[in-house]
């Protein structure tokens, strides 16, 4: 059976909606990818660092309780489950800002074995983590070999734009290894001052990727090969908040990618009408959770997508 694993940070979300009461959730990127999937029944592990505190077990217990795989986290003692505040402004769109305490040893837990048949997501800061890179880029490294398919998302926020000059060469690298890029307009403007999809994907080519999804907002979806221009809009919808957006369209994105029993090598002979199909419904995972506080998709999405 095909396996997905997600790698980054683990991060309890507290979200302040103007006068409404702050709500906590679990959060980070690559778990809340992890969590709509799991609540698709596909077979996913979460690859993380979680505090021994009352943060991390309810981490633990709500990853578990929606069918993510635990077993190749790292449980610290000397540190805290790090958090992020997540203020919504008037287009729900939000601001961050966070709070780590880390400890000195990082991501020191036994890695799983890869096969070709595997996907892997990564992506944020955590990516670009240097204290993490080591045993990170082992795994990717080793995706890379065996020739599974690679997810590459910059996720890439304001509050890190002064640390870029020295974390942009691992950025150029993560592109590298990637099968798919999935960024957003303002990942490219903040870290390389692009603001079209073409001039994304020229450098998306330059540091040998061939497939570029741009997502532009509530405006449109771009994709991009060497073969392949679509443009697809984004439907309008009442929005809550846009956290998890961009991590629930990865998710949709794998979902797919796994339904019509894609692999890498596979990836070149795509048709337009396949990736516009897939680009489609991948949308609609990122729409769904735009229009509630949770960072992923509901149960009730869930059996929908299912049946």
């Amino acid at each position: 059976m095909r396996k997905v694993y997600t790698l980054g940070e683990t991060l309890l979300d507290l979200i302040f909606d103007q006068s409404k009461k702050p709500i906590a959730k679990p959060g980070g990127a690559m778990l809340n990818s992890a969590v709509s999937l799991g609540r698709l029944n596909v077979p996913v592990s979460f690859i993380t660092e979680i505090g021994n505190d009352h943060a991390g077990n309810y981490m633990k217990e709500f990853l578990n309780q929606n069918g993510v795989e635990t077993a190749y986290t790292y449980y610290f003692n000397d540190g805290q489950t790090a958090l992020a505040l997540a203020f919504l402004d008037d287009k729900k769109n939000a601001e961050y800002s966070f709070y780590k305490n880390y400890p000195e040893e990082r991501m020191a837990q036994q890695l799983p074995l890869l096969s070709s048949d595997d996907i892997v997501l990564f992506g944020s800061f955590f990516a670009t983590t240097h204290e993490v890179r080591s045993p990170l880029m082992k795994f990717i490294y080793q995706a890379k070999q065996q020739n599974a398919i690679i997810l590459y998302d910059p996720n890439f926020r304001k509050p890190h734009l002064h640390e870029l000059p020295k974390i942009k060469d691992y950025i150029l690298d993560n592109i590298s290894y990637a099968s798919i890029v999935r960024g957003s307009d303002e990942d490219f403007k903040l870290i390389f001052n692009v603001s079209t999809a073409d001039e994304a994907f020229g450098i998306i080519k330059e540091n040998r990727c061939s497939f570029l999804i741009y997502t532009a907002s509530d405006k449109s979806v771009e994709f991009r090969s060497v073969n392949i221009l679509i443009s697809i809009e984004v439907p309008q919808i009442k929005t809550l908040s846009t956290i998890g957006a961009g991590d629930t369209f990865n998710a949709g994105l794998i979902f797919n990618l796994l339904k019509h029993e894609l692999y890498n090598d596979d990836l070149v002979d795509v048709k337009k009408e396949m990736w516009e199909a897939i680009i489609k419904s991948a949308i609609e995972f990122g729409s769904h959770v735009c229009t509630q506080y949770d960072n992923y998709i509901t149960h009730n999405f869930a059996k929908q997508i299912k049946s």
